[in-house]
């Protein structure tokens, strides 16, 4: 230790200048690339690391010929909609739509057939086929027609006809796919050659070029089609919706709290420290060490090409507030040595400062790595990201803390040492008169919270709708409310079932026809979903799913059928006729009708669902469990039959892995950091006393939310872990300077006064920050952001009256530093 110090007063204390132009250099080379900063909002950032959902997914997608992105643009005038004022502004502004670059097919109520006269039968269904926009249809005609049909209603029009939907497509190129499943396979593989390495790394740069240039390339569409949409917001009212319209919102929310509350942060910040130390020395340097570590961090992550999510995005906050911790605990001790050692130059002033802070700052940062740590057990991908990344920023906090804050203070003017010794201690005296005259109180109360908060953590649950995720007064909660309630539900979910496998013989090059061949047994195995069983047995599922109390639009080859029937002048196919289904339909309708529902060549048939995400019953998980019942049970499937995928069953993989990740999480940062206490105090008594304010806080987070009926997501999960993990430096600090000032008399309550009037200070100080700085995040349109600067604040605060009333109680009953005198 005594080379340390000596080593670090001859380069950091003597030499401040050469540090900091040091320094200089390594921002200057690490700032040569966060031009490749980048965000993430895509479906890939929210969902479980490996999760085979998400492969089924892109699977089914691309057998069912379903690949496109695309945006919805919901159309409501003020009187009917089939009038012909409506309709034409209707056609005005889908053909406005449709001049956009990138933009592919619009589906819209005046382009898809109507399928609906007199004159149409299966036989003429190929010549008759009628559309508002090529044929004079009367309006009225028109409108029957397409309430009738069994596919448009609540998809293209609401069911009482006074909402139409304009859907327009963003084709993806193919090479976006042929990437993804080339970097894709070569994942999966636990070994790679060289060249497959190289290749790897190649595929992961081209990717990333290619999806950030569509993602660009989408922005540009989605802000033209906004320009249109508000030229004709006087004639009806529109709302857009859609993925890439959501991924796009998300990531301004992202920038947004990026940038907006990082400088609101330091605004706070700076505001705070003026009003504490009211010395612009101690106002400057700790917003350039603040800025210093953000700066590396934001650098890094883009020579890393490692992008930021929705649940990473706070990654500026939180590094401004525990750099700003560890340069209070400095500046504050630096300050207790100006009243107390006058006489100390500035070189002893700062040299005596480190020394004391260095290990109870080294020991808060260890804790709060094992506590950001631990975010990396929790197998969801975003969130393993964030605690990686603030792994790193901790560090790097660390060693900005004790190099460039001293460097930057040996090279300011002195700050005056003169303040009086008992500036800003009144309420940290309070507490410590409290715990003195109230101990008693004190440990019933905290145990009465904690029965409370343990009684709230019971009542947690992690369901929760996509859309309360954003502010009613947000375009994204808007369009999805609407084709949530008119056309027919906004979550997507696929069920896929399987048909009979081949019989062994089967040659699927060269099948056996037994109509027109003699087939020996098995060569003429021709499955097809179009016959009369299979159908019946097809039309029970989907009788089933339509009347699930929470599904909306359900499409499948029921539907097909049903419109067929239509055609049919309402009668029946015969065996003969539903075989023929297929080749009975125009190409154009069969690859609407027939192809997105039906693969012969995959043997399967899908059927698409939508869910009312906005729906206050809904409950994903049990609704999931209650379909994969249903089918086994009442329908007679085996398990391996059938597959349920889509967005719907990611999203809900990730939500119910919360709670085992949640008690990894917990369970790890309490069962590291009792270790650690362990080690540092070397006391099993003070090691038990430190974790109980720690606790308290973090049974603070998740009581309050289960008794507010706040479910677990991918921000909340996070709170607790983090509120632990900037708590328990409170609780090291106290410990440490109660450890040093014990032996000065070996009295308790003395000891405690002089704690609460040093380290005290500092510990309010830098938990009042955090509290301060974390409200402005109410501010979010993110709604999981608000409620992550709401209860990181709320731990703090519990903490800190924790470690201020509950740890010194604690200390004082059980006395771990030996006998008083």
């Amino acid at each position: 230790m005594n080379l340390l110090t000596s080593l670090y007063n001859r380069t950091v204390i003597s030499r401040p200048a050469l540090v900091l132009v040091l320094f200089a250099i390594v921002l200057v080379l690490a700032s040569l690339r966060i031009d490749q900063f980048r965000l993430d909002a895509s479906a890939e950032s929210l969902v479980l690391e490996n999760d085979r959902s998400l492969e089924q997914f892109r699977e089914i997608n691309r057998r069912f010929d379903k690949t496109e992105d695309f945006l919805v643009v919901t159309f409501s005038p003020a009187d009917e909609l089939f009038t012909e004022r409506n309709i034409d502004t209707l056609r005005s502004l889908r053909d406005e739509l449709a001049k956009l670059e990138n933009v592919g097919e619009i589906n819209s109520i005046l382009s898809v057939p109507l399928l609906h006269s007199p004159e149409l039968t299966l036989d003429n269904v190929d010549s008759e086929i009628r559309t508002l926009d090529e044929d004079d249809v009367p309006l009225d005609v028109a409108r029957e027609a397409l309430l009738s049909n069994p596919l448009y209603p609540n998809l293209l029009i609401s069911e009482d006809g006074e909402t139409t939907a304009i859907q327009i497509n963003l084709p993806t190129p193919d090479h976006y796919y042929e990437l993804l499943n080339r970097r894709n396979d070569l994942r999966a593989q636990t070994t790679l050659s060289t060249t497959e390495s190289a290749e790897l790394e190649r595929l992961n740069t081209d990717f990333i070029e290619l999806k950030e240039s569509l993602v660009a390339q989408q922005d540009r569409t989605i802000a033209n089609v906004r320009e249109i949409l508000d030229r004709y917001s006087s004639n009806a009212e529109l709302h857009l919706g859609g993925v890439p319209m959501i991924v796009a919102d998300m990531i301004d929310f992202i920038e947004s709290d990026l940038y907006t509350f990082g400088a609101g942060v330091l605004l706070f910040m700076v505001l705070t420290l003026t009003l504490i130390f009211r010395q612009w020395q101690w106002v400057l340097t700790p917003l350039l060490c603040c800025t210093f570590t953000v700066w590396l961090v934001t650098a890094y992550l883009g020579w890393l090409n490692w992008p930021v999510t929705v649940i990473s995005s706070n990654y500026v906050s939180l590094l401004l507030i525990t750099t700003l911790s560890l340069t209070i605990h400095l500046i504050v001790r630096y300050r207790e040595n100006q009243h107390a050692h006058p006489d100390y130059d500035k070189r002893r002033m700062m040299l005596e400062t480190v020394k004391a802070m260095v290990l109870p700052c080294l020991y808060m940062t260890l804790t709060t790595v094992v506590a950001f740590g631990s975010l990396t057990l929790s197998g969801i991908r975003p969130v393993i990201d964030f605690g990686w990344m603030m792994t790193l920023g901790l560090w790097l906090a660390f060693f900005v803390a004790f190099l460039v804050f001293p460097a930057l203070v040996m090279l300011m003017p002195p700050p005056p040492g003169d303040l009086p010794a008992d500036h800003g201690r009144a309420y940290t005296r309070f507490f410590a008169a409290l715990t003195e005259r109230h101990g008693g109180m004190v440990t019933v109360c905290s145990a009465i919270l904690a029965i409370v908060f343990v009684a709230g953590i019971t009542r947690l649950s992690v369901e929760n709708s996509f859309i309360n995720y954003f502010k009613s007064d947000t375009e994204i909660h808007q369009g999805m409310l609407v084709i949530d309630n008119k056309l027919g539900g906004t979550s997507p979910l696929d069920l896929v079932i399987n048909g009979e496998p081949a019989p062994e013989g089967y040659d699927e090059e060269e099948p056996c026809d037994p109509f027109l061949d003699e087939c020996e047994e098995g060569e003429e195995w021709r499955d097809t979903w179009f016959t009369p069983k299979k159908i019946d047995q097809l039309k029970q599922v989907h009788d089933y799913l339509q009347q699930l109390e929470h599904t909306g639009k359900i499409i499948s080859v029921t539907t097909t059928l049903d419109l067929i029937k239509t055609i049919n002048e309402d009668r029946e196919l015969d065996a003969v006729q539903l075989a023929l289904v297929p080749k009975m339909l125009p190409e154009d309708l069969s690859a609407v009708l027939v192809t997105p529902y039906v693969s012969e060549e995959a043997n399967q048939v899908r059927f698409s669902i939508r869910l009312r995400d906005s729906s206050p019953t809904l409950k994903r998980d049990e609704l999931l469990r209650e379909i994969e019942t249903h089918m086994t049970t009442e329908l007679g499937y085996d398990e391996n039959e059938f597959v349920l995928t889509g967005m719907t069953v990611m999203y809900n993989n990730m939500l119910q892995s919360l709670f085992d990740s949640q008690i990894k999480t917990l369970g790890f940062v309490f069962g590291a950091i009792a270790i650690m206490f362990l080690i540092v105090f070397r006391s099993v008594k003070l090691a038990l006393i430190g974790l109980a304010p720690n606790l308290l806080a973090a049974a603070s987070v998740l009581g309050m939310m289960g008794w507010m009926g706040i479910p677990l997501d991918l921000m909340t999960i996070t709170v607790a872990a983090i509120a632990v993990g900037i708590a328990v430096d409170n609780t090291i600090h106290y410990i440490h300077r109660f450890r040093i000032e014990f032996p000065t008399d070996r009295d308790y309550t003395a000891t405690m006064h002089r704690c609460h009037q040093s380290i005290g200070r500092a510990m309010s100080y830098t938990s009042l920050t955090i509290i301060i700085g974390f409200s402005i995040l109410v501010l979010s349109n993110f709604i999981p952001t608000i409620y992550f600067g709401l209860f990181t604040g709320f731990a703090m605060l519990v903490a800190l009256v924790a470690s201020l009333t509950l740890l010194p109680k604690l200390i004082l009953m059980v006395k771990p530093f030996g006998p008083q005198v």
